[in-house]
């Protein structure tokens, strides 16, 4: 069995390549334009889906079957054709290029695979079979997505503010990870869970740094 690493990418701007414009090209677009990535398709057609997205201009997309020369220079290939030896060539142009790349048809001919993704806000989850059922992993992120409710996404942007107060507010290291470790530890999500919490302002923000700079 291949062990995958998990690893977190940002491809903002980066130029990904999508060969192949049906429904797993769908899928696969949809998760860069997510992630801010500038998206190439390489395919005589496309899915209603995606020719919306070519005319609003957030893709671009060349019109013709895949040719050899079409990875170079990509930051990230998807071979999501429903030609596997078309998928094939592909994954081994980019490979001989040291591109990352994923094939639909067949997972082992790329270099890496995309999990089943769970968003909340700045919470990411992803979840992999390491190839071996993707309707699985499906199922094990829809029962993430009962326990992993939205209060999550509002939880962590509540984390993300008092860490950037924290930083900017204290210039002991010594203070600054007191606080972080006390923050860690503070109970908001079942507030944020039964709708009770109410947002911090700065009066309650200074008072809790206060309360929590000196070891208890």
């Amino acid at each position: 069995m291949t062990i995958y690493l998990p690893v977190m990418l940002d491809c903002h701007g980066q130029r990904c390549l999508v060969i192949g414009g049906g429904r797993i090209a769908e899928r696969k677009v949809q998760g860069l334009l997510e992630a801010g990535a500038a998206v190439t398709i390489v395919s005589p057609s496309l899915t209603p889906a995606l020719a919306e997205l070519e005319g609003m201009c957030l893709l671009t997309w060349k019109n013709r079957e895949y040719a050899p020369g079409d990875t170079k220079g990509a930051f990230l290939v998807y071979a999501a054709t429903h030609d596997h030896t078309v998928n094939l060539k592909a994954a081994e142009e980019a490979r001989s290029m040291g591109i990352p790349v994923n094939v639909a048809s067949e997972a082992e001919a790329g270099t890496f695979i995309t999990p089943a993704v769970l968003r909340r806000g700045r919470l990411t989850v992803a979840v992999s079979t390491s190839g071996a059922g993707p309707g699985a992993a499906a199922g094990i992120k829809e029962l993430l997505e009962e326990t992993l409710g939205e209060e999550y996404s509002y939880y962590l942007d509540f984390l993300h503010s008092m860490r950037t107060e924290i930083k900017r507010r204290e210039e002991s290291p010594e203070i600054r990870s007191r606080l972080l470790r006390k923050l860690g530890r503070l109970d908001v999500l079942n507030e944020m869970r039964e709708g009770t919490f109410i947002p911090w302002g700065p009066e309650s923000i200074d008072s809790w740094i206060a309360q929590n700079r000196e070891e208890v």
